[in-house]
């Protein structure tokens, strides 16, 4: 008989809702940004307004994830102590702390979406986007805007990721018995935000760009489900946790409503046409948050 897992001996560090909510923002922080970027470099002039779109996203969504992080703190006003020494005021970088190695990436991951947004911004046709023309640089085909887009797209990369990559080394029940919750927050994060560029892009881009994030998105749920089995076998006997309600939202929440019910409409939609498209883009969306809610408080609960 096999030895329960000692991760179940554990306190949790009670997350809730706030910090699920930040996972699921910072994934699609991340994922916008590389999709962006992505764009930018490699997809031409008519998908401009898509890499636009995305930037406007990434940024308002590094800046609500820093403010969740900040709320979720026992004494919010101390945020700063993540960064800098209380005494002397000096940077404060631990490498071996994922703690401090996350915040500075935020914040400079931050950094980049400010330029990136402002750039995006500066690309209007209104009198604030006159005052901020100059930033429109700070966008690529420029050497400039690559540099920013490939430093930005890197950092962006690795928040999409990062959090998962925090639960595992948490010595908690799922979190700490696998070692792939990183690369599957890194897929959701970027299909949830292929899907939210998709909605918001529907009557503001080029079909043929929607089109591409509708392929680009099936192509990462297939990913998805692939690793969220791969994780489910590489429990082993602490899957039984979610032989529970837990367990049935996964199956239905995540797997038949996030990714294969999609799946279907996205095959409609790049087939027919319609409204099947942004239907899909929404389950996703809930899917990709459902996905968070179970891996984060199923272990809270144990």
């Amino acid at each position: 008989m096999n030895a329960p897992s000692s991760t179940l001996f554990t306190a949790p560090p009670e997350w809730q809702w706030l910090i699920v909510l930040y996972f699921f923002l910072g994934g699609i922080a991340g994922g916008a940004y590389v999709l962006g970027a992505l764009i930018d470099l490699f997809g031409g002039l008519l998908q401009r307004p898509l890499a636009r779109l995305a930037y406007l996203v990434a940024f308002p969504a590094t800046v609500v994830c820093g403010l969740i992080l900040t709320l979720d703190l026992r004494r919010p006003l101390r945020f700063w102590h993540m960064l800098l020494q209380s005494e002397t005021f000096r940077p404060m970088f631990k490498a071996w702390s994922p703690m401090s190695v996350g915040s500075w990436a935020l914040l400079l991951f931050g950094f980049f979406a400010l330029l990136s947004f402002l750039s995006a911004l500066g690309e209007g046709e209104d009198r604030r986007a006159r005052r901020l023309a100059p930033f429109a640089r700070l966008r690529p085909p420029g050497v400039v805007g690559v540099v920013v887009a490939v430093l930005g797209a890197l950092l962006g990369f690795f928040i999409a990721g990062y959090t998962g990559i925090l639960l595992s080394v948490t010595n908690r029940p799922i979190w700490a018995d696998t070692n792939l919750l990183g690369l599957v927050f890194l897929i959701s994060g970027a299909s949830t935000a292929a899907a939210l560029l998709a909605l918001l892009g529907h009557r503001r881009a080029a079909a043929t760009g929607v089109h591409a994030l509708e392929r680009f998105d099936s192509v990462m749920l297939v990913l998805e489900l692939v690793a969220l089995i791969a994780l489910v076998v590489s429990l082993g006997g602490i899957a039984r946790l979610w032989l529970s309600a837990w367990g049935a939202l996964f199956l239905v929440g995540v797997v038949l409503l996030g990714i294969l019910v999609p799946l279907g409409l996205y095959r409609r939609s790049l087939r027919f046409g319609g409204v099947s498209g942004l239907a899909a883009a929404a389950l996703v969306l809930v899917g990709g948050f459902l996905l968070r809610v179970v891996i984060i408080l199923s272990s809270e609960g144990a």
